[in-house]
């Protein structure tokens, strides 16, 4: 049986979840207009919504096999549709909490089931970490055209306007017909499927154990540290457009989706360069080149010349350039990845994709509060020269994570070898 319809609906589901997730930065922009909310108070949407990815994931990786894959994506595409229904009837902060918090418990549902999923689908490590990275940048397709259609609903003539809030409206027709076309997809998960009768704590407890293992450990903050980086930057690119460069708010949005465009650009072409070249060669360099890259566009900033900007073909440099850091940092995110569940029976896929959802949440909470209150209290440009800091961490962790990788899998052909 093909697996085309169920790839499809897959990646449907990840440009659901990409609108709504990076929404975020868009939505910080638009609470502190319309709810009249500080920069430190609107960087806690960050938190409901991967401290409710990291929570759920916590709690339901251990036992997602029994669960069932499609049906935890079923649960999770109505609970977000619902959500979106919600949100312009009752607006306000606190809806807008509840939206995210909403969100990040289905994706971690999606994500989980995605990423379990590509183990069952595709059929060696090649074809996993080609359709990993084809797949992570459609997400990436996903946080572009979202700053699109939210930049389509905003007001520049009138910041306390709500218009923006029946994008929502859109967002949960879309929500629909991912709904329906992963109801009908065929998906037989009897590889992975258990009827074990271990309880739910001992099930919890192997998920533990696995995220113990030096391999799994260093990984874990591999992962962390990355997500950290891409979050900081992404969820506070809208702000740092329309404070520090001060353009427009809909331009703000609108620019914001250069990130957007070359990372997915990045993930796309790392899916044919993975193929080729190692992945530890491949991600160092990306790392000392996005490096470089924070050290000549923030300067670019502050060589404004004060005129007013009205659109793309007078925004200042710098507003092109930085964003253009996707096309560096894309890879990494998707390539450990893979490494990590290809190195793995695929029985474990779903407790090392719950771990991964989890690490992934918190350090994209960190990640955001620590921008956000850098910025408030020592501005834009300081904010995001702090990437710096954990692209230097991130290096060392790639360094540790591929050296004990390799030794686990000597390990894994020397054992299966027969000890010869």
């Amino acid at each position: 049986m093909s697996n085309w319809k169920i790839k499809l609906s897959l990646f449907l589901n990840y440009f659901v979840f990409a609108i709504l997730l990076n929404s975020v930065g868009t939505v910080i922009l638009q609470v502190q207009s319309n709810y009249q909310v500080s920069e430190s108070s609107a960087s806690v949407l960050e938190a409901f919504k991967d401290l409710s990815i990291a929570i759920v994931s916590f709690l339901v990786a251990s036992y997602i096999t029994r669960i069932g894959y499609k049906r935890a994506m079923l649960l999770a595409l109505a609970l977000v549709g619902g959500a979106c229904l919600l949100m312009p009837t009752i607006g306000g902060f606190g809806m807008t909490k509840l939206l995210f918090a909403a969100t990040g418990t289905s994706f971690a549902l999606i994500k989980v089931s995605v990423y379990a999923t590509i183990g069952i689908v595709t059929k060696n490590k090649k074809e996993h970490a080609s359709f990993m990275n084809f797949i992570e940048s459609f997400f990436m397709i996903g946080i572009l055209t979202g700053y699109f259609i939210f930049s389509a609903f905003v007001n520049d003539k009138d910041p306390q306007s709500a218009s923006w809030l029946t994008v929502y409206y859109l967002l949960a027709a879309i929500t629909l017909v991912a709904f329906l076309l992963l109801l009908s997809a065929p998906l037989d998960e009897s590889s992975v499927k258990t009827n074990s009768s271990k309880p739910f704590l001992e099930d919890f407890a192997d998920m533990i154990k696995l995220a113990i293992t030096p391999l799994v450990l260093v990984f874990i903050m591999s992962a962390f540290t990355y997500v950290l980086i891409e979050q900081s930057i992404m969820s506070w690119l809208p702000t740092f457009n329309s404070k520090v460069l001060n353009l427009p708010t809909t331009l703000s949005i609108q620019m914001a989706s250069i990130l957007a465009a070359s990372t997915a650009l990045g993930r796309f072409t790392a899916g044919f360069a993975l193929q080729k070249i190692h992945w530890f060669a491949v991600l160092i360099i990306c790392l000392f080149a996005a490096s470089v890259l924070v050290l000549i566009a923030i300067p670019l900033a502050q060589n404004n010349s004060g005129t007013p900007v009205t659109g793309w073909s007078n925004a200042p440099l710098g507003a092109f350039v930085f964003p253009l850091i996707g096309l560096f940092i894309a890879p990494i995110y998707p390539a450990i990845n893979s490494v990590i569940l290809s190195t793995l029976p695929v029985r474990k896929h779903g407790p090392m994709s719950g771990l991964i959802v989890i690490f992934s949440a918190l350090g994209g909470t960190t990640g955001s509060i620590i921008t956000g209150n850098i910025f408030e209290a020592y501005g834009g440009q300081t904010a995001f020269y702090f990437s710096l800091v954990p692209i230097g961490v991130l290096i060392v962790c790639l360094f540790f994570f591929n050296r004990i990788q390799k030794k686990s899998e000597a390990k894994i052909e020397f054992t299966a070898s027969g000890g010869h």
